[in-house]
């Protein structure tokens, strides 16, 4: 179910809503519990069903390790449940791409490929098998104690508004919250959801699916070859504004509608446009992604505490293994590795280049960088990557096709992502998102109600368009 889609916004939502809002504050953990579970069999009928039995075990599994005293046995429970999230993580998104890989060395070798049925993907399991790790994992370092219901774990795990495409949500940030929010049910909480909603789901339709069509009708292989220089620029760059304006208007609704709930999720984009480096781009996308890598995979593995070399190689592991979380293809293994790359150079020397050259040259260099690291994230294939690559340099006459809605959206995006870099908005922003004085709040209210008038208008004639995330 798309939160951008007319049976959420006109049924699923205002049904959930009414029934969370009409239920007792002791009693709404069950009401939603059931609306997440019944979100997510909507899509996965089937799959719910791993979501739940592997939620179950790492509740079991959790409250194991926080009774024992012994440390080899609590280490012995934690690697049982890492092998079973990562044994799942495996089988459903990888072992179709480890078939495909064996099959064509054999073929190479001139052997016959082994048989192989397709396994399907489940929807989120990227995002919600990470959460379940850092339940675990947290409750293991005594960072916070296990839940004593199964009730709690599994609405943590499957709270809908962030269980297909995030934000990630360490348990952590959130254990004090499942149980005790009251302090959010009031008239001030409610409207910053609901203005943070509705301003995510403008991103989303008047935004990322514009810029998304231009995108998806030059990534074709028979396409790129009839594109011009400036027709492969500019359509990798209104990609850039795609991924960022979808994958934000996604947390942006998600923040929202925990809100509305009760909930304070963290936040998963800062302008990263901005950035003067790629260190910095990984300080501002995807922020919740960044935050558990950092504190689950590169500071166990040993941060940047023994030295420059075993920096260097805990980092490329990291943005390897981030490349491959993406997706099962070699090309988001490349887009890993790409991010790595110069976040090492950065380390050694290229972020004392660029902090001297001053924004000015930092920020379009940095874009630069990441549009690059796009071509191998949006490309199908290595080869459709190289066959872009090509475009983008090859130095053709100048042919712009493009209609003054794209234009228009275009120049809007633009200015969005990187005004922010000439001041202080960004900080406004926060201000604004967050704001509390009732002046304010009664604007916000107001205002909302007229974007989601002009949203749901667009949702009841608009086609269906997932979200770019929901494939991870």
């Amino acid at each position: 179910m798309v939160f951008s889609s007319a049976l959420f916004v006109f049924y699923f939502l205002p049904v959930f809503l009414l029934a969370y809002l009409a239920t007792p504050p002791p009693c709404r953990n069950w009401t939603a519990l059931a609306g997440s579970l019944a979100f997510y069999a909507w899509g996965a009928p089937l799959f719910i069903f791993v979501l739940i039995a592997s939620s179950l075990a790492d509740h079991f599994i959790a409250r194991k390790i926080g009774r024992l005293y012994d440390s080899t046995l609590r280490r012995r429970w934690l690697w049982v449940s890492i092998a079973l999230n990562l044994g799942l993580l495996g089988y459903f998104k990888y072992a179709n791409f480890f078939v495909e890989n064996i099959n064509s060395l054999l073929v190479n070798f001139g052997a016959q490929p082994a048989k192989w049925a397709e396994v399907a993907l489940p929807i989120g399991i990227s995002f919600f098998t990470f959460q379940k790790l850092s339940y675990v994992i947290d409750v293991y370092n005594r960072r916070m104690p296990a839940l004593e219901k199964a009730r709690d774990v599994l609405l943590y795990i499957a709270l809908f508004p962030q269980l297909i495409a995030g934000p990630i949500v360490r348990y952590h940030e959130i254990a004090e919250q499942l149980n005790r929010r009251s302090q959010n049910y009031n008239l001030n909480h409610r409207i910053n959801g609901l203005f943070r909603f509705a301003v995510g789901l403008a991103k989303k339709l008047f935004i990322a699916d514009v810029m998304g069509a231009a995108a998806e009708d030059a990534f074709q292989m028979e396409a790129i070859g009839n594109l011009s220089t400036s027709e492969a620029w500019i359509i990798i760059t209104a990609y850039a504004f795609q991924i960022y304006f979808d994958f934000s208007a996604y947390s942006d609704m998600a923040i929202g509608l925990g809100k509305l709930m009760g909930f304070d999720f963290p936040e998963n984009f800062n302008f990263p446009y901005i950035s003067g480096s790629i260190t910095e781009f990984w300080r501002r996308w995807h922020i919740t992604l960044s935050n558990w890598m950092r504190d689950y995979l590169y500071i166990p593995l040993g941060g940047n505490r023994r030295g420059r070399r075993r920096t260097f190689f805990n980092l490329w592991i990291v943005f390897l293994l981030s490349g491959l979380w993406h997706g099962a293809a070699w090309a988001f293994v490349l887009w890993g590795a790409w991010h790595g790359l110069f976040l090492v150079m950065e380390k050694l020397f290229l972020q004392r280049w660029l902090k001297a050259a001053g924004r000015w040259i930092s920020v379009p260099v940095t874009f630069f960088v990441v549009l690059m690291g796009w071509v191998l994230f949006r490309a199908e294939s290595l080869e459709m990557a190289g066959k872009y690559y090509q475009a983008l340099f090859r130095w053709q006459e100048v042919e712009w096709h493009f209609s003054s809605q794209f234009w228009f959206t275009f120049t809007l995006a633009a200015l969005i992502s990187f005004t922010p870099a000439l001041g202080r908005l960004s900080y406004q922003l926060d201000e604004v998102y967050h704001s509390r004085i009732g002046l304010a709040i009664t604007g916000k209210g107001a205002f909302s109600l007229v974007i989601l008038a002009l949203c749901f208008s667009e949702v009841a004639v608009s086609g269906f368009h997932p979200f770019i995330y929901f494939r991870f």
